[in-house]
């Protein structure tokens, strides 16, 4: 099976290497390098449904990289889009869960698939709306969010509360409720003080599992930024 490591201390490159007949699938524009034994595609991973399923689901392009050992063993680099830290999972035993954009690459023998989720999720959430990618099957996933990241343990008894923003990806055997990371006066208190605090939606994390979790926002900091440029308020 190929084997996925984590290079670099500032906004790291994923590097995979591939021996002959393996291949990895990862987001489009992800490959930074490869040597010459490994041949890219791009393909439409599942058909058009699953395309546009995936598209609407976790932010993926259309299209994504293949890439296939086919003259030898090989080696490539890979980046994901934003800055960030780069986690690799197990996926086997343990499936995971996917927020937008946090894909970057996995091994052929894992599969994203589009689940549908809660409508509380849908509506308040930032991880797909009605539906979400789920990764199954057995082999190495590449997760990436914006900033430094951190793994969180959750345990019984002991509930989690992250901000929605923040969620990278989670083990698919937690249960997560969407909320208001403040409190008062019912769902309008709630919703009034989350505006007035500056708090947004969060997820509540029960069960035992992983939570991978990201120290950057990517809507904080584009609101950020657009007040800096010409016309921005």
């Amino acid at each position: 099976m190929s084997v996925f490591s984590v290079t670099g201390d500032v906004d790291p490159f994923l590097h995979v290497h591939l021996q002959r007949g393996e291949k990895i699938y990862c987001e489009a524009n992800a490959m930074v390098m490869m040597e010459k034994p490994l041949v890219l595609k791009g393909k439409m991973a599942g058909g058009l449904g699953q395309a546009l399923m995936r598209r609407l689901a976790n932010g993926e392009s259309f299209f994504q990289q293949h890439i296939e050992a086919v003259g030898g063993d090989g080696d490539c680099l890979l980046s994901p889009a934003l800055p960030g830290a780069i986690d690799v999972l197990d996926v086997g035993a343990t499936a995971y869960k996917i927020t937008d954009g946090a894909f970057v690459a996995a091994d052929s023998t894992v599969e994203l698939t589009v689940r549908s989720q809660g409508l509380g999720s849908a509506l308040f959430g930032q991880t797909g709306g009605f539906f979400i990618c789920e990764a199954t099957g057995l082999g190495k996933l590449a997760v990436s969010g914006f900033g430094s990241s951190s793994v969180i343990n959750v345990e019984p008894g002991k509930e989690v509360t992250v901000d929605n923003a923040h969620v990278v990806a989670w083990d698919s055997n937690l249960r997560h409720e969407i909320t208001v990371a403040t409190q008062g006066g019912g769902l309008l208190g709630h919703l009034v003080n989350s505006v007035t605090s500056g708090e947004r939606m969060v997820l509540k994390f029960s069960g035992r599992g992983k939570v991978v979790v990201c120290s950057r926002s990517r809507d904080n900091f584009a609101a950020w930024l657009t007040k800096l440029l010409p016309g921005g308020n």
